[in-house]
């Protein structure tokens, strides 16, 4: 497949149908699943962006909308759904699941990038299928959502907040006590919660670039 070939997928995940954009560069040596932030769904400029920056280093991206259409519509009135993190969670295991059901990704070594919200839903999948889960990367995520499943992570975590977002900085150094000694906390200067800055988003890619390297390819 081209690099930047481009395939829309529909994964049966209990009971619903979510949709996904599947892009499996020429060569590919590892696969990310995107779990996007509340309000937010695949078609989200910066994931896009960051799923970009992967692909040039010969790694396969899934972005997912974890919510049904008519979810989203409910969601954006009553904000009910966002922040059912285990509901979130179950559904990017089931697109984990879809992942090592195709022959030509299976063999793959995958990993997680969560944003705001699905950062939280990527550490509880990779709780739940550490046998799939080799690395996960948070960007300005709510990984304290995890909860209780924070204990049994053992995929290697980076959770990467920007320097002008101090609530969500304090939410990640209380989960990043809780991750194993694998995890690392980067903290990008002069960056706020949706990295718009000059530079700060290619800070993000070059980190996520490097971690999924070291944690899955390299491995």
């Amino acid at each position: 497949m081209a690099s930047q070939e481009e395939r829309s997928i529909r994964i049966q995940a209990h009971g619903v149908e979510i949709r996904g954009d599947l892009v499996v560069p020429d060569g590919a040596r590892a696969i990310v699943v995107f779990a996007h932030g509340s309000g937010s769904s695949r078609h989200s400029p910066r994931n896009r962006y960051v799923a970009q920056g992967l692909h040039e280093g010969g790694i396969a991206t899934l972005l997912i909308d974890l919510l049904t259409e008519e979810e989203e519509r409910v969601d954006e009135r009553t904000r009910q759904h966002r922040f059912d993190i285990d509901l979130l969670a179950r559904r990017l295991e089931a697109a984990l699941d879809w992942v090592y059901e195709q022959p030509d990704l299976s063999a793959l070594p995958a990993g997680l990038f969560g944003a705001s919200t699905g950062a939280g839903a990527a550490l509880i999948a990779a709780a739940h299928r550490p046998d799939r889960v080799g690395a996960v990367v948070s960007r300005g995520g709510r990984p304290d959502l995890a909860g209780d499943a924070l204990d049994d992570v053992r995929a290697a975590t980076l959770l990467i907040v920007g320097e002008r977002d101090p609530v969500v900085i304090d939410l990640n150094e209380q989960a990043f006590r809780r991750l194993p000694e694998s995890a690392e906390l980067e903290i990008v200067p002069a960056a706020s919660h949706l990295f718009e800055e000059e530079g700060a988003l290619e800070v993000v890619i070059r980190s996520a670039r490097d971690w999924f390297e070291a944690n899955l390819v390299e491995r």
